[in-house]
């Protein structure tokens, strides 16, 4: 007799990112080549594939943090969130032949990107598992998995309404994978979990008063999401908490650096898609700074710097960098000595705008001895 229990239909009741996978591999029939091409893209504004020395990870010691470390695990086998990410009845109809072309197509290339960016997470987890033999860091590394791999399936469902998904299996094996110091995987990891739930709960609480101005059912989601992306940097604010020269000396250097680049790639990313957020009815250099501010509030926990972005230096230097990148684009098809001149000058000036905005003197703070946080927004 066949005891083991039967397989999810559904990434929402998948346990482990290998059913949820699965899943995915079964649907890939349905999915959109153009879909995968975007997700497949490497340029500085498009998620990545991380891979790093995982022997190095296998070998931390979560001891010093243990109280905190057990707790955040039972919350995360507990499974708040199992089930939820799937279509019902609170799933609106979206016409989307009739959605305003501009609009559609920004929309589209934010799912497609917030899917990669998930599926991301769920491809360098996973493999953290597999390669590790140390029960704690194994364990969370599963978990997170599991969370991601059902967050890049419900985008997934998303966009197969609109004709279009992103075949993962496909990019599992074909995507470019990039090289990082288990150190910048802390640094740059941690702070794309919480700065997702940043944003997506700033657009979570902005259309909670502002309903009529959901274009779509997605965004009704959105609180479990990122609570979900909360809780994974926890999990990351905590493997920093076990080595404190990780956010002491010569690395306070590196994680400024981290914070500046994660900061100015979502603000440039964000004046990319104009129409996309005047649909939700929301200014994007007003979301930015909202946004920041949430996240440099929440990394006090365990970072000892925050970027000063009320130094007027900052929203200027930002805005030199969204016109660098800007220009670049614009030309990015030409041929010719001209074009060169235009790309060779846009780069210029975009390294420049991101070294004045390295260089803003950072505001310093002491590091609380308890690093656990809950949702507060």
């Amino acid at each position: 007799m066949n005891m083991h229990a039967p397989a999810p239909k559904h990434t929402a009741d998948a346990t482990t990112a290998e059913e949820s996978l699965a899943i995915q591999e079964a649907q890939s029939k349905l999915d959109d080549q153009s879909a995968t091409d975007v997700a497949m893209q490497n340029t500085l504004l498009t998620p990545r594939f991380y891979t790093t020395d995982f022997d190095e990870m296998d070998a931390i010691n979560v001891e010093p943090v243990r109280a905190d470390w057990d707790e955040l695990i039972a919350e995360m086998v507990s499974d708040p969130n199992k089930g939820h990410f799937r279509k019902n009845e609170d799933w609106d109809h979206v016409d989307w032949d009739n959605m305003e072309p501009g609009l559609r197509k920004e929309f589209i290339d934010f799912l497609i990107s917030s899917c990669t960016a998930e599926f991301s997470g769920c491809v360098l987890y996973k493999e953290m598992k597999r390669r590790g033999a140390n029960p704690d860091i194994t364990q969370l590394f599963q978990l997170m998995a599991r969370d991601e791999a059902r967050h890049a399936g419900f985008i997934n469902d998303a966009l197969r309404e609109a004709g279009v998904a992103v075949n993962l299996g496909f990019l599992t094996k074909a995507k470019k994978y990039t090289y990082f110091r288990p150190q910048f995987i802390y640094y740059a990891t941690y702070l794309s979990e919480k700065i997702g739930y940043a944003r997506y709960i700033t657009i979570f609480r902005h259309l909670e008063a502002h309903p009529e101005q959901r274009f779509h059912p997605i965004f009704k989601w959105f609180q479990e999401w990122c609570n979900d992306e909360f809780r994974h940097g926890e999990a990351f604010a905590l493997l920093m908490k076990t080595d404190p020269k990780l956010t002491r000396g010569v690395n306070v250097l590196w994680i400024k650096f981290f914070l500046t680049a994660v900061f100015s790639t979502m603000y440039v990313r964000d004046h990319q898609r104009p129409a996309f957020h005047e649909a939700l009815g929301v200014d994007t250099d007003w979301y930015g700074q909202e946004v920041f501010r949430k996240t440099s509030e929440i990394s006090k926990q365990v970072f000892p710097i925050t970027l000063d972005i009320d130094n007027p230096r900052w929203m200027s230097g930002l805005k030199r960098l969204q016109k660098a990148n800007a220009d670049l684009a614009a030309c990015q098809g030409d041929t010719g000595p001209g074009a060169l001149l235009r790309k060779t000058s846009a780069r210029m000036r975009a390294a420049a705008a991101f070294a004045g905005l390295y260089f803003i003197p950072a505001r310093k703070h002491d590091v609380p001895s308890t690093t656990r946080l809950e949702p507060a927004y």
